[in-house]
Protein backbone atom coordinates (compact mmCIF):
# COMPACT_ATOMS: atom_id res chain seq x y z
CA UNK A 1 0.00 0.00 0.00
CA UNK A 2 1.48 3.34 -1.03
CA UNK A 3 1.88 6.08 1.54
CA UNK A 4 -0.48 8.45 -0.27
CA UNK A 5 -3.48 6.11 0.02
CA UNK A 6 -6.58 8.13 0.90
CA UNK A 7 -9.68 7.20 2.86
CA UNK A 8 -12.72 8.82 4.37
CA UNK A 9 -16.41 8.70 5.20
CA UNK A 10 -19.01 10.28 2.91
CA UNK A 11 -22.68 10.72 3.86
CA UNK A 12 -25.38 10.55 1.19
CA UNK A 13 -28.28 12.72 2.23
CA UNK A 14 -31.40 14.07 0.59
CA UNK A 15 -35.14 13.98 0.50
CA UNK A 16 -36.71 10.52 0.40
CA UNK A 17 -36.63 8.74 -2.96
CA UNK A 18 -33.95 10.81 -4.72
CA UNK A 19 -31.87 7.75 -5.64
CA UNK A 20 -29.43 7.46 -2.73
CA UNK A 21 -29.65 3.67 -2.57
CA UNK A 22 -29.46 3.38 -6.37
CA UNK A 23 -26.21 5.36 -6.30
CA UNK A 24 -24.81 3.21 -3.48
CA UNK A 25 -25.55 -0.03 -5.28
CA UNK A 26 -24.11 1.38 -8.54
CA UNK A 27 -20.81 2.40 -6.94
CA UNK A 28 -20.39 -0.69 -4.79
CA UNK A 29 -21.31 -2.92 -7.73
CA UNK A 30 -23.46 -5.14 -5.55
CA UNK A 31 -26.91 -4.82 -4.07
CA UNK A 32 -26.60 -3.84 -0.41
CA UNK A 33 -29.29 -1.16 -0.11
CA UNK A 34 -33.02 -1.53 -0.55
CA UNK A 35 -34.38 0.04 -3.73
CA UNK A 36 -37.99 1.11 -4.07
CA UNK A 37 -39.99 3.88 -5.68
CA UNK A 38 -41.65 4.42 -2.30
CA UNK A 39 -40.27 7.18 -0.12
CA UNK A 40 -38.43 6.52 3.15
CA UNK A 41 -37.47 2.91 2.45
CA UNK A 42 -34.01 3.20 4.04
CA UNK A 43 -34.37 3.03 7.82
CA UNK A 44 -30.88 2.52 9.20
CA UNK A 45 -27.48 3.84 8.20
CA UNK A 46 -26.22 1.55 5.46
CA UNK A 47 -22.48 1.66 4.96
CA UNK A 48 -21.09 0.70 1.57
CA UNK A 49 -17.36 0.34 1.09
CA UNK A 50 -15.68 1.38 -2.18
CA UNK A 51 -12.01 0.49 -2.60
CA UNK A 52 -9.59 1.00 -5.46
CA UNK A 53 -5.79 1.21 -5.62
CA UNK A 54 -5.72 4.84 -4.50
CA UNK A 55 -8.55 5.24 -2.01
CA UNK A 56 -11.23 3.75 0.16
CA UNK A 57 -14.54 5.55 0.63
CA UNK A 58 -17.09 4.43 3.18
CA UNK A 59 -20.44 5.70 1.93
CA UNK A 60 -23.19 6.11 4.49
CA UNK A 61 -26.64 5.97 2.90
CA UNK A 62 -28.86 7.70 5.43
CA UNK A 63 -32.63 7.56 5.76
CA UNK A 64 -34.28 10.40 3.84
CA UNK A 65 -34.75 13.51 5.95
CA UNK A 66 -38.44 14.29 6.31
CA UNK A 67 -40.91 15.58 8.88
CA UNK A 68 -41.47 12.54 11.13
CA UNK A 69 -44.98 11.22 11.78
CA UNK A 70 -44.18 8.51 14.36
CA UNK A 71 -41.35 7.28 16.59
CA UNK A 72 -39.83 5.28 13.74
CA UNK A 73 -39.75 8.50 11.71
CA UNK A 74 -38.06 10.31 14.62
CA UNK A 75 -35.47 7.54 14.71
CA UNK A 76 -34.80 7.75 10.96
CA UNK A 77 -34.36 11.53 10.92
CA UNK A 78 -32.12 11.50 14.00
CA UNK A 79 -29.80 8.97 12.35
CA UNK A 80 -29.51 11.13 9.24
CA UNK A 81 -28.82 14.32 11.21
CA UNK A 82 -26.27 12.67 13.52
CA UNK A 83 -24.40 11.28 10.52
CA UNK A 84 -23.64 14.78 9.22
CA UNK A 85 -21.31 15.49 12.14
CA UNK A 86 -19.32 12.28 11.69
CA UNK A 87 -18.15 12.40 8.07
CA UNK A 88 -15.42 13.90 5.87
CA UNK A 89 -17.76 14.99 3.08
CA UNK A 90 -21.49 15.12 2.34
CA UNK A 91 -23.37 14.34 -0.85
CA UNK A 92 -26.64 16.28 -0.87
CA UNK A 93 -28.66 14.53 -3.56
CA UNK A 94 -31.67 16.02 -5.35
CA UNK A 95 -33.85 14.93 -8.27
CA UNK A 96 -33.23 16.80 -11.51
CA UNK A 97 -36.85 16.37 -12.57
CA UNK A 98 -38.40 17.60 -9.32
CA UNK A 99 -36.66 20.93 -8.82
CA UNK A 100 -36.35 22.87 -5.61
CA UNK A 101 -38.85 22.30 -2.80
CA UNK A 102 -39.45 23.04 0.88
CA UNK A 103 -38.06 19.61 1.75
CA UNK A 104 -34.73 20.60 0.18
CA UNK A 105 -34.56 23.80 2.20
CA UNK A 106 -35.31 21.80 5.35
CA UNK A 107 -32.15 19.77 4.65
CA UNK A 108 -30.04 22.75 3.52
CA UNK A 109 -30.74 24.44 6.86
CA UNK A 110 -29.20 21.42 8.61
CA UNK A 111 -26.04 21.20 6.50
CA UNK A 112 -22.81 21.92 8.42
CA UNK A 113 -20.64 24.81 7.26
CA UNK A 114 -17.29 23.17 8.11
CA UNK A 115 -17.66 20.01 5.98
CA UNK A 116 -17.42 19.91 2.16
CA UNK A 117 -20.91 19.48 0.71
CA UNK A 118 -21.40 18.28 -2.88
CA UNK A 119 -24.69 19.01 -4.58
CA UNK A 120 -25.45 15.86 -6.57
CA UNK A 121 -28.20 16.42 -9.13
CA UNK A 122 -29.44 12.90 -9.85
CA UNK A 123 -31.71 11.54 -12.60
CA UNK A 124 -30.32 13.84 -15.31
CA UNK A 125 -31.46 11.22 -17.82
CA UNK A 126 -35.00 12.54 -17.20
CA UNK A 127 -34.31 16.19 -18.14
CA UNK A 128 -32.72 18.23 -20.95
CA UNK A 129 -29.56 20.34 -20.53
CA UNK A 130 -31.74 23.45 -20.89
CA UNK A 131 -33.72 22.38 -17.83
CA UNK A 132 -30.60 21.49 -15.85
CA UNK A 133 -28.75 24.83 -16.05
CA UNK A 134 -31.42 26.95 -14.28
CA UNK A 135 -31.57 24.33 -11.51
CA UNK A 136 -27.80 24.61 -10.97
CA UNK A 137 -28.03 28.40 -10.82
CA UNK A 138 -30.91 28.23 -8.34
CA UNK A 139 -29.05 25.97 -5.92
CA UNK A 140 -25.82 27.96 -6.17
CA UNK A 141 -27.58 30.73 -4.26
CA UNK A 142 -28.90 28.42 -1.55
CA UNK A 143 -25.62 27.13 -0.10
CA UNK A 144 -21.86 27.34 -0.62
CA UNK A 145 -21.43 23.93 -2.24
CA UNK A 146 -17.89 22.60 -2.72
CA UNK A 147 -18.94 21.00 -6.03
CA UNK A 148 -22.10 20.70 -8.09
CA UNK A 149 -22.15 17.46 -10.08
CA UNK A 150 -25.04 16.21 -12.26
CA UNK A 151 -25.30 12.40 -12.51
CA UNK A 152 -27.62 9.54 -13.35
CA UNK A 153 -27.14 6.85 -10.73
CA UNK A 154 -29.42 4.52 -12.66
CA UNK A 155 -27.66 4.93 -16.03
CA UNK A 156 -24.19 5.54 -14.58
CA UNK A 157 -23.74 8.93 -16.28
CA UNK A 158 -20.93 11.00 -14.72
CA UNK A 159 -20.59 8.65 -11.73
CA UNK A 160 -16.93 7.88 -12.52
CA UNK A 161 -16.20 11.62 -12.64
CA UNK A 162 -17.81 12.05 -9.22
CA UNK A 163 -15.64 9.27 -7.77
CA UNK A 164 -12.52 11.00 -9.11
CA UNK A 165 -13.58 14.34 -7.59
CA UNK A 166 -13.44 12.77 -4.13
CA UNK A 167 -9.65 12.46 -4.51
CA UNK A 168 -9.34 16.22 -3.95
CA UNK A 169 -11.23 16.12 -0.67
CA UNK A 170 -10.04 12.96 1.06
CA UNK A 171 -7.03 13.03 3.36
CA UNK A 172 -4.35 10.36 3.50
CA UNK A 173 -5.56 7.59 5.74
CA UNK A 174 -5.72 3.87 6.43
CA UNK A 175 -7.64 1.19 4.61
CA UNK A 176 -10.41 0.55 7.13
CA UNK A 177 -11.84 -2.57 5.46
CA UNK A 178 -10.42 -5.41 3.32
CA UNK A 179 -10.62 -4.55 -0.38
CA UNK A 180 -13.20 -7.28 -1.07
CA UNK A 181 -15.58 -6.12 1.68
CA UNK A 182 -18.50 -4.04 0.37
CA UNK A 183 -20.49 -3.32 3.52
CA UNK A 184 -20.09 -3.28 7.29
CA UNK A 185 -23.56 -4.74 7.81
CA UNK A 186 -23.95 -8.40 8.75
CA UNK A 187 -25.59 -10.70 6.24
CA UNK A 188 -28.69 -11.02 8.47
CA UNK A 189 -29.39 -7.30 8.05
CA UNK A 190 -29.06 -7.39 4.26
CA UNK A 191 -31.19 -10.54 3.97
CA UNK A 192 -33.95 -8.85 6.01
CA UNK A 193 -33.74 -5.79 3.76
CA UNK A 194 -33.98 -7.91 0.61
CA UNK A 195 -37.17 -9.56 1.91
CA UNK A 196 -38.66 -6.21 2.93
CA UNK A 197 -37.86 -4.77 -0.50
CA UNK A 198 -39.87 -7.53 -2.19
CA UNK A 199 -42.85 -6.84 0.09
CA UNK A 200 -42.74 -3.14 -0.84
CA UNK A 201 -42.47 -3.90 -4.56
CA UNK A 202 -45.29 -6.42 -4.67
CA UNK A 203 -47.84 -4.85 -2.32
CA UNK A 204 -47.47 -1.31 -3.70
CA UNK A 205 -49.57 1.24 -1.79
CA UNK A 206 -51.43 -1.34 0.28
CA UNK A 207 -48.53 -1.94 2.69
CA UNK A 208 -46.57 1.32 2.82
CA UNK A 209 -44.10 1.43 5.71
CA UNK A 210 -45.74 -0.64 8.40
CA UNK A 211 -43.52 -3.63 7.55
CA UNK A 212 -40.48 -4.90 9.41
CA UNK A 213 -38.58 -8.13 8.75
CA UNK A 214 -36.88 -10.11 11.50
CA UNK A 215 -34.48 -12.96 10.69
CA UNK A 216 -35.32 -15.73 13.13
CA UNK A 217 -32.64 -18.18 12.07
CA UNK A 218 -29.95 -18.83 9.47
CA UNK A 219 -28.47 -22.32 9.47
CA UNK A 220 -27.05 -25.00 7.21
CA UNK A 221 -29.64 -27.67 6.42
CA UNK A 222 -27.00 -30.25 5.69
CA UNK A 223 -28.58 -31.36 2.40
CA UNK A 224 -26.63 -30.29 -0.65
CA UNK A 225 -25.21 -27.38 1.34
CA UNK A 226 -28.50 -25.49 1.26
CA UNK A 227 -28.82 -22.60 3.72
CA UNK A 228 -32.04 -22.43 5.72
CA UNK A 229 -33.31 -18.88 6.29
CA UNK A 230 -36.35 -18.42 8.54
CA UNK A 231 -37.82 -14.92 8.76
CA UNK A 232 -40.89 -13.14 10.13
CA UNK A 233 -42.61 -10.31 8.28
CA UNK A 234 -44.13 -7.97 10.87
CA UNK A 235 -47.17 -5.83 10.08
CA UNK A 236 -49.45 -3.61 12.15
CA UNK A 237 -52.92 -4.89 11.21
CA UNK A 238 -54.62 -8.20 10.43
CA UNK A 239 -55.82 -6.80 7.09
CA UNK A 240 -52.17 -6.20 6.11
CA UNK A 241 -51.33 -9.79 7.05
CA UNK A 242 -54.01 -10.97 4.64
CA UNK A 243 -52.65 -8.82 1.84
CA UNK A 244 -49.09 -10.11 2.26
CA UNK A 245 -50.19 -13.75 2.43
CA UNK A 246 -52.50 -13.28 -0.58
CA UNK A 247 -55.09 -15.61 -2.04
CA UNK A 248 -54.10 -19.18 -1.15
CA UNK A 249 -50.68 -17.86 -0.12
CA UNK A 250 -49.86 -16.55 -3.60
CA UNK A 251 -48.40 -13.18 -2.53
CA UNK A 252 -46.17 -14.64 0.19
CA UNK A 253 -44.98 -17.30 -2.25
CA UNK A 254 -43.97 -14.63 -4.77
CA UNK A 255 -42.21 -12.56 -2.07
CA UNK A 256 -40.28 -15.67 -1.08
CA UNK A 257 -39.39 -16.60 -4.66
CA UNK A 258 -37.97 -13.16 -5.50
CA UNK A 259 -36.21 -12.72 -2.16
CA UNK A 260 -34.64 -16.18 -2.37
CA UNK A 261 -33.01 -15.34 -5.72
CA UNK A 262 -31.34 -12.24 -4.27
CA UNK A 263 -30.32 -14.03 -1.06
CA UNK A 264 -28.73 -16.84 -3.07
CA UNK A 265 -26.76 -14.21 -4.99
CA UNK A 266 -25.64 -12.67 -1.71
CA UNK A 267 -24.64 -15.92 0.00
CA UNK A 268 -23.37 -17.73 -3.09
CA UNK A 269 -25.31 -20.89 -2.22
CA UNK A 270 -28.76 -22.43 -2.57
CA UNK A 271 -31.29 -21.14 -0.05
CA UNK A 272 -34.40 -22.65 1.51
CA UNK A 273 -36.49 -19.65 2.66
CA UNK A 274 -39.33 -19.95 5.18
CA UNK A 275 -41.48 -16.87 5.77
CA UNK A 276 -44.15 -16.15 8.38
CA UNK A 277 -46.37 -13.07 8.70
CA UNK A 278 -47.07 -11.76 12.20
CA UNK A 279 -49.15 -8.86 13.53
CA UNK A 280 -47.72 -6.41 16.10
CA UNK A 281 -50.21 -3.57 16.37
CA UNK A 282 -48.79 -0.04 16.08
CA UNK A 283 -45.20 -1.32 16.36
CA UNK A 284 -43.72 1.85 14.81
CA UNK A 285 -44.71 3.85 17.90
CA UNK A 286 -43.51 1.35 20.50
CA UNK A 287 -39.84 1.73 21.51
CA UNK A 288 -39.48 -1.89 22.66
CA UNK A 289 -40.67 -3.14 19.26
CA UNK A 290 -38.37 -0.69 17.44
CA UNK A 291 -35.45 -2.07 19.43
CA UNK A 292 -36.55 -5.67 18.89
CA UNK A 293 -36.82 -5.15 15.13
CA UNK A 294 -33.32 -3.71 14.82
CA UNK A 295 -33.79 0.05 15.22
CA UNK A 296 -31.31 0.59 18.04
CA UNK A 297 -30.99 4.30 18.74
CA UNK A 298 -28.08 3.82 21.14
CA UNK A 299 -25.86 2.56 18.33
CA UNK A 300 -25.79 6.07 16.87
Amino acid sequence: MENNFKSGFVAIIGRPNVGKSTFMNRVIGQKIAIMSDKAQTTRNKIQGVYTDKEKQIIFIDTPGIHKPKHKLGDFMVKIAENTLSEVDAIMFMINADEGYGRGDQFIIDKLPKNTPVFLIINKIDLVTPDELLPLIELYKDKFDFAEIIPISALEGNNVDHLMNVFDKYLAEGPQFYPEDQVTDHPERFIIAELIREKVLHLTREEIPHSVAVVIDQISNRGDNEKVLVQASIIVERKSQKGIIIGKQGSMLKEVGKRARQDIEGLLGSKVYLELWVKVQENWRNKPHHLYEFGFKQDEY
